[in-house]
């Protein structure tokens, strides 16, 4: 029970964290989709699902919202 609250927490703040890697969208893209790789293989593996299929989704995921934001959407406090 506490594995199917815990992995998407976890990819979540994976995902929203790679919103701010880059300027342009294929850059963002590119580092965002290499991030959710690594992060989502640890995932896979640490909870069954297999490296393979973690970093499969991870990196889609990344790279998805890599391309999808831009880095004005963010607010760091300037």
């Amino acid at each position: 029970m506490l594995r199917k609250i815990i992995v998407p927490v976890l990819l979540s703040t994976l995902v929203l964290g790679l919103a701010g890697c880059g300027y342009s969208p294929g850059h963002r893209a590119l580092t965002g989709g290499a991030i959710g790789a690594g992060g989502g293989a640890i995932i896979g593996a640490a909870t069954g699902m297999g490296a393979g299929t973690g970093a499969l989704i991870g990196g889609g995921a990344g790279a998805l919202t890599g391309a999808a934001t831009s880095h004005n959407q963010l607010n760091l406090g300037n």
